[in-house]
């Protein structure tokens, strides 16, 4: 028996590993999840900012619908003469919406897109939704509203992200005839933040996003060209 005992304790040992090699095995294992790790949040991240502005938008979209129901059509909203018109589509449209706060002009949560001086823009009329993002409403009596009403969305909030165009900051649009929806302009554009073109904009890229469900536009080049070699394009939306 003793010798049998013996026997299996050898065999154990040939096939057990030494600490040099388990050591070796779990500096790999370390360098591999430092490698993927940032992947998968960056991966998981822009995920959740795809599935946030696709649920406004959605929501927007029936808050429209609620407030033409109720109050009539867009370009019915105001008068000629009126002196705020714009506080009256806010309102007809967030009558609508869950929200936390309203905005007023100086606080943090009405500038979208970063400062004015650099590109952004500042909404007299804006609230903070109950997911802590926030949408701001662009409504100067124009043509009795027969052009569009501009919403600008801050996935984020007031104190957190980049606040920049397509990271984090979004714009859509209601039209007279076809209520909210994504600016059928730049159907056919790739939005390329690596191009100083109109391909950049806040407009651009809420219609990719919320058409083809993904920012894959951030991982590209110049070219729109993929990391795996794949172009970008209104038909190839994406990267995989």
């Amino acid at each position: 028996m003793n010798r049998e005992f013996k026997s299996n304790l050898l065999q154990l040992k040939q096939w057990a590993f030494t600490l040099a090699e388990t050591l070796i095995v779990m500096g790999i294992i370390g360098v591999v999840a430092a490698l993927t790790l940032p992947n998968l949040n960056s991966s998981t991240g822009e995920k959740e900012k795809v599935a946030k502005l696709q649920k406004i938008y959605s929501n927007l979209q029936d808050a429209y619908g609620r407030a033409i129901a109720i109050y009539g059509p867009q370009n019915e909203w105001c008068t000629k003469d009126e002196a705020d018109c714009e506080k009256k589509v806010f309102d007809r449209i967030t009558e609508f919406i869950k929200y936390s706060k309203i905005c007023t002009v100086n606080d943090a949560c009405s500038l979208f897109g970063g400062n004015t001086s650099s590109g952004g823009v500042r909404s007299n009329h804006a609230v903070i939704l109950a997911d802590g993002a926030t949408v701001g409403i662009y409504a100067p009596y124009s043509s009795s509203l027969n052009s569009a009403i501009t919403y600008y969305i801050d996935l984020d909030g007031p104190n957190k992200g980049p606040n920049q165009n397509c990271k984090d900051y979004f714009t859509v649009y209601s039209y007279p005839r076809q209520g909210i929806s994504i600016s059928p302009t730049y159907n056919d554009s790739v939005p390329n933040l690596n191009k100083t073109t109109e391909y950049t904009s806040s407009a651009t890229c809420a219609n990719w996003v919320i058409r083809n469900g993904n920012m894959d536009y951030l991982k590209v080049n110049s070219n729109d060209e993929c990391p795996n070699g794949t172009i970008l394009s209104n038909t190839n939306t994406t990267c995989k």
